[in-house]
């Protein structure tokens, strides 16, 4: 017999120097013997204070670095972190670097201004599959989540001008999986189960976490339930859109097309309102 699992949805959202001061030597060539008028007027001179250099802006960040950082820095606007070799394990990636357009009205904008900050919440979700591969589908059955950084207000200050987009592997309500070795077109290739949308039990148990499918699961979501609305059709709408589509779905896969179950999430007014505007389907794995 079949057996039918309505599933509400669990949301998954990620929302996240010194002065240099130069002397000369007062005999660089090292004679000691008696000097003109002309070269101690001279000597004079190169011990004039030498002008302080402009201080260097921060290192921009560059495309393909790796990072170990732990959930919580993840979300955070800026980051400290120092990149590491991409072959140790590591749990973010840098897929794009842009500049940030800090000047609006003819008056600079702080890099912590709400308007810099949409600038780049704006720029980074767009371009992480043109980097990690697949389509739009493939990126939503996998835990790959873009977050991305901008300076410090003090970097700023000395020059520094770009944002920094990051692709991480996302694992239970709040942590990173660590991965080794880049995340560059993983969704293209035959490691892109790795990082596959799995969970620890059925979507509606008590004990159910998502967890990419490198870790220990039961369940993955296998299909992703569309809307053509642009504006949310309500719970119940919602419910009844995916009910066929994800049965469908988990037959194609099931041993016995008698005996299989399924399950359904569809996205609530509030996921909707952040961006989720889909339903996945699940079965056992």
């Amino acid at each position: 017999m079949r057996s039918r699992r309505a599933l509400g949805t669990v949301a998954l959202l990620i929302a996240a120097g010194g002065m240099l001061v130069a002397c000369t030597d007062d005999d660089p060539d090292g004679s000691e013997g008696p000097r003109s008028a002309e070269s101690s007027s001279a000597a004079a001179e190169s011990t004039a204070p030498t002008p302080t250099p402009a201080a260097r802006p921060p290192r921009t960040p560059k495309v393909g670095a790796c990072y170990r950082m732990a959930f919580d820095a993840a979300l955070a606007p800026t980051s400290g972190a120092r990149p590491r070799d991409c072959a140790e394990p590591h749990t973010a990636e840098t897929y794009r670097v842009g500049s940030l357009d800090t000047l609006a009205d003819g008056h600079l904008l702080a890099v912590d201004s709400d308007r810099a900050q949409q600038q780049v919440a704006e720029a980074c979700p767009g371009r992480l599959s043109s980097y990690v591969g697949g389509d739009l589908t493939d990126l939503r059955l996998s835990m790959v989540r873009p977050v991305w950084f901008t300076p410090t207000v003090a970097a700023s200050d000395k020059g520094a001008n770009w944002f920094r987009c990051d692709a991480v592997v996302v694992t239970g309500s709040a942590g990173l999986f660590r991965t080794t070795g880049s995340l560059r077109g993983i969704l293209d290739g035959a490691r892109s189960d790795e990082v596959a949308m799995c969970g620890t039990a059925a979507p509606d148990a008590a004990a159910f976490d998502r967890v990419p499918c490198a870790a220990r699961h039961s369940w993955r979501a296998i299909s992703v339930v569309t809307f053509v609305a642009r504006d949310y059709p309500g719970a119940a709408a919602a419910r009844e859109r995916g009910q066929g589509t994800c049965e469908d779905a988990a037959e194609a896969l099931a041993d016995d097309p008698l005996d299989f179950e399924w399950g359904y999430e569809w996205p609530t007014k509030a996921q909707w309102g952040n961006g989720m505007t889909f339903g996945r389907c699940w079965a056992p794995d």
